[in-house]
């Protein structure tokens, strides 16, 4: 595990190394509260997986659960949270570390979901506490998917925060993936494969308490509208909060990429949740919100340009990713039921 550079390019070579270093010097948690690791082999080499986590500071030993963002397809963690997110956590003191899905989570979710199932357990060995899951669209929902096949995975989570995450998927993927499109929109799509496999039986488990957020206005997971948002969490054990963004500010207009990056009340629910053991409640959100601008940790200044190069950025990736012309086959795991 790597600490979370403020900018540059991340150093992959040291955080292979750095990991073994961590390990070496007893910051895993003790045996009997680190189930044994449970679940389907990695195809993924460890040391890739290692070098795809990062640590902002006060994440080892720490004494409050550490957040682990997981960035939206077409997105890194560096694109996603830094300029917003990490900056805002660093100045309030709050604990993080990060996990960048392989190809800007472009590439077959199954496969992303390794580097979920590693992130957790290695944060959980670093910091000592339960991790708090914070991901944004597909970051929202992988997840799930860690959670429901690696099941060691449970005891290490304590709190899941999703914001407008593609949770039951969403027919945006059909048009855009008549002409092909990347392995993770064909399995992101209303009705696909993976996420008849994810959401079969309950969708949260014991002992994890759950927050979706969303707002009606996404355009990309869609529809989030009731009484079928895509977004919701309907079934299974554990704590489930589900909220709109209405249920804070009535009429609030908020596009998918704004809700992942600048909106002020995504980000609010989002604290709120880490702040409540991971329930967000839309009535303790304070009606201030509905008339700023940003959320914390975006500059006045710069953040109009950094979000316009984030567009440009998302754009970018589904315009020029390797189109493939089928969803990806169900892993045998996931296949067997």
């Amino acid at each position: 595990m790597r600490p979370f550079p403020t900018t540059g390019r991340w150093a992959r070579a040291l955080a292979a190394g750095a990991i073994g270093l961590a390990l070496a010097a007893g910051l895993a948690a003790p045996a009997a509260a680190d189930p044994a690791p449970a679940g389907p082999a990695f195809t993924v080499p460890q040391g890739t997986l290692d070098a795809a986590v990062a640590c902002g500071p006060n994440t080892t030993n720490t004494s409050r659960p550490v957040a682990l963002f997981i960035p939206g397809t077409t997105l890194t963690p560096e694109e996603n949270f830094s300029w917003n997110y990490f900056r805002a956590f660093r100045a309030a003191g709050r604990p993080y570390c990060s996990v960048e899905l392989p190809n800007h989570a472009m590439s077959d979710i199954q496969v992303s979901a390794e580097y979920v199932v590693n992130a957790i357990r290695a944060v959980q060995a670093r910091s000592g506490q339960k991790v708090a899951l914070v991901g944004f669209s597909q970051g929202g929902m992988i997840g799930r998917w860690a959670l429901k096949y690696w099941s060691d995975t449970r005891s290490k989570v304590g709190q899941y925060v999703a914001i407008d995450p593609s949770n039951h998927g969403t027919l945006d993927s059909y048009p855009v993936c008549t002409v092909g499109c990347a392995p993770s929109i064909w399995q992101q799509a209303t009705f696909s494969r993976f996420l008849g496999a994810l959401n079969a039986g309950g969708e949260t488990f014991a002992g994890i308490n759950y927050t979706s957020m969303w707002t009606p206005t996404d355009e990309v997971v869609f529809p989030n509208l009731p009484p079928a948002e895509s977004s919701r969490l309907n079934t299974g054990a554990g704590g489930r909060a589900n909220i709109s963004t209405f249920d804070v500010c009535p009429g609030h207009v908020a596009d998918h990429l704004s809700m992942g990056s600048i909106d002020p009340v995504a980000y609010a629910l989002v604290i709120d949740a880490l702040d409540h053991g991971g329930l967000a409640s839309a009535a303790r959100i304070p009606k201030t919100v509905c008339v700023q601008p940003f959320q914390p940790g975006v500059d006045p200044v710069t953040g109009p340009a950094r979000f316009a190069t984030y567009a440009a950025g998302a754009g970018y990736q589904v315009a020029t990713y390797p189109r493939v012309f089928a969803e990806p086959p169900l892993m045998p795991y996931a296949a067997a039921g």
